[in-house]
């Protein structure tokens, strides 16, 4: 059975622990957090957990073979990093880090160690996302012209992040798994009205080389959650609604047909097509158990996790360029493609990975 330590009780480590602590294969030893009151609740909820606020005394310990990271992203590199080094399995929540070079160092010493390196892109594991990610793959919508996303709420206002890292990974980690490809440039837009420097609002697109583009809309100032992703393909639409309790995702039997010939202006005539909609079933699982089942299985077969330090590169490379083109008036930054062949040492990433 593995021995598992969780640092984070805020907002959503207990979550984390409230599922890890279904598994079977595993128990939770060792929970940690600066906020005695908050590790006071947790061991109310988890009396068999044992309590620190020295994140140190998860590393000393010699029966904790996983360490399970939720704390604020600036935190998230040196704990990774220290846990890895201590021949700890480790998943982080996302974003992994705050630079492309602190991941590229983290996969690095993942390697070294042997050790399991996951970040925690939970909608990836969701059973909406991977039906999409069957109907795209199946072709029933056609060829993805854009994708259009949409998280918006009033809060929760981060200090040490703006919105887009806060909440675009979430988009950005959907978008990258339905369509298998990673965007080559990226332009982003953002205000910030409530902390100075902190963009509360952003809008960020992401141009692929095939043709396709997203647009991903986050903000903490609206007055309603949001939670849509829109893709429109040439044969049909789909709308993915994640904060329906039922029929989360809807396929529109619609599209726009463009005449193949025609002489004159007066010729051209848009064909619109309108058909059924239909909502696919959906055996709902909650993502995080998921997940976190998922690591598990991992740990003990050594198998790449579908949300693997690479996969937290990419994401983090991508608000990288967001940030970059943030700060340039929303101006087209480029995505270089990492060289081949990969060497994790160097941090270099295969074509496809």
């Amino acid at each position: 059975m593995l021995s598992l330590g969780v640092v984070g009780c805020g907002y959503w480590g207990p979550n984390l622990i409230r599922n890890l602590g279904t598994l079977s294969e595993c128990k939770i030893k060792l929970v940690c957090d600066i906020d005695a009151d908050r590790l006071a609740h947790m061991k109310k909820l988890y009396p068999e957990a044992q309590t620190t606020t020295e994140f140190d005394n998860l590393l000393e310990d010699a029966h904790i073979d996983a360490i399970v990271i939720a704390t604020p992203v600036r935190l998230h590199f040196e704990m990774t990093k220290k846990s890895l080094q201590a021949g700890k399995h480790v998943l982080v929540e996302k974003p992994m880090a705050c630079s492309a070079e602190q991941c590229r160092e983290l996969i690095g010493l993942a390697e070294k160690q042997k050790l399991t390196l996951m970040v925690g892109h939970t909608f990836i594991y969701s059973a909406p996302v991977r039906k999409i990610k069957e109907i795209v793959e199946s072709g029933e919508l056609g060829e993805i012209q854009y994708i259009c996303s949409r998280r918006l709420n009033l809060g929760l206002f981060q200090k040490d992040i703006n919105v887009a890292w806060d909440l675009a990974p979430h988009d950005i980690s959907i978008i990258l798994y339905v369509l298998g490809e990673d965007p080559v440039c990226v332009n982003c837009q953002g205000k910030s009205h409530v902390v100075s420097g902190i963009e509360d609002v952003t809008n960020m697109t992401l141009n692929f080389a095939n043709g396709t583009f997203a647009t991903i809309q986050s903000s903490w100032l609206d007055p309603n959650k949001v939670r849509e992703t829109i893709f429109v393909g040439k044969k049909r639409m789909l709308v993915y609604d994640d904060l329906k309790s039922m029929e989360k995702i809807k396929i529109y039997d619609k599209r726009v047909e463009v005449p193949p010939h025609y002489d004159t202006f007066g010729d051209f005539q848009y064909s619109y097509y309108y058909g059924d909609v239909y909502s696919p079933y959906l055996q709902q699982v909650e993502p995080l158990r998921v997940q976190c089942q998922h690591f598990v299985n991992c740990i003990k077969t050594g198998a790449k996790p579908e949300s693997s330090g690479l996969e937290g590169l990419e994401v983090v490379r991508i608000l990288e360029a967001a940030s970059e083109s943030l700060k340039n008036g929303g101006g087209r930054v480029e995505i270089a493609k990492p060289l081949a062949p990969y060497a994790y040492g160097q941090g270099l990433r295969p074509p496809g990975a």
